[in-house]
């Protein structure tokens, strides 16, 4: 046969589909096969978008076990007043402390302990106040000897402070105290 010499692709299509449907199809819908190659396109796309917007699959944790499973608390109490201080305790049965406290709000020591994966216990107190977060604790690392020099230097400065309204004098005796503890 030749009738599909010279004829464009989708003519040649078009007509192995007409011959292919019986005669009631040909007659009622004579581009069908471009309109289910457009549905088939919609459909594919309305279902990448479907499996797009899908919420994420939700994981399962598994139940902790261990002692830290079933420790419960043994002490949690907590008293804050309307002049901002405050203080409390928190206690679990499986070791974990921390306490709290505070007079003005604004300086707050504590102290928090917890059993480590090796069986110890590691405990760390603290301050905290307007010069920051001070921890001290026997597994913490230790700051090197201060060189001399520099002890040296903040007390030429003790000496002779600065004109400065913000020059903290207290402050500067801690620090060369500190820095003097670290010689040994």
């Amino acid at each position: 046969q030749t009738f599909f010499r010279g004829q464009p692709f989708q003519e040649q299509t078009l007509l192995l589909v007409r011959k292919s449907l019986p005669q009631t199809e040909r007659v009622q819908n004579p581009l069908l096969f471009p309109k289910m190659y457009s549905k088939l396109i919609v459909l594919v796309g309305v279902a990448f978008c479907l499996a797009a917007a899908a919420p994420p699959k939700k994981t399962v944790r598994a139940a902790s076990g261990g002692p830290d499973g079933d420790a419960t608390v043994i002490q949690q109490d907590q008293i804050i007043n309307d002049d901002g201080s405050y203080n409390f305790v928190f206690e679990t049965s499986n070791g974990i402390r921390a306490q709290a406290s505070s007079s003005d709000g604004i300086r707050t020591s504590g102290d928090f302990s917890y059993p480590a994966p090796d069986g110890s216990n590691i405990a760390l107190t603290y301050v905290a106040d307007e010069y920051g977060f001070q921890p001290q604790g026997a597994h913490l690392p230790v700051e090197p000897p201060a060189p001399d020099h520099v002890i040296k230097q903040l007390e030429d400065i003790r000496a002779n402070p600065p004109n400065d309204p913000d020059f903290d004098a207290a402050f500067l005796d801690s620090e060369i105290a500190r820095l003097r503890a670290t010689q040994g």
